[in-house]
């Protein structure tokens, strides 16, 4: 029997033709990803740095944290290899080098606009189902 409660079951192939499927460890990894990029004071900083490379008190100053919280979000980045830093003197420098963070954080900003919300759609869609 059949309860109405339960999602619908996927009828055929399991997989999309043409598709692999995405592991466990794949969806775990990419929710970490996004989870990180949930705080608003993060995904700046990753946009920031997408732009340029910049120390931490720049870019404390740019974001309106202090440089603590900033230091702090940086670790996290860092430790999720999204950011990458180096030594100057007595500086760390750090930059987002990794180009499929770069087009990350690139295509989500071309998808919100300035007044939060989504921006019109491009004139030609790139989903592979719609082409």
């Amino acid at each position: 029997m059949v309860n109405p409660a339960d999602p619908p079951q996927p009828t055929g192939s399991p997989e999309p033709i043409g598709q692999p499927m995405l592991s466990g460890p794949q969806l775990r990894a990419a929710a970490d990803t996004f989870d990180l990029l949930s705080s608003p004071t993060r995904l700046h900083l990753v946009w920031l740095l997408a732009r340029h490379e910049y120390d931490v008190g720049t870019l404390a100053e740019s974001t309106g944290a202090n440089v603590a919280a900033v230091s702090q979000h940086l670790a996290k980045l860092r430790l999720a290899g999204l950011v990458t830093a180096r030594r100057e003197g007595r500086r760390q420098i750090y930059a987002v080098e990794d180009p499929h963070v770069l087009t990350l954080v690139d295509q989500i900003f071309e998808h919100i606009a300035p007044d939060g919300s989504l921006a019109p759609d491009p004139p030609t869609p790139r989903h592979p189902r719609r082409s």
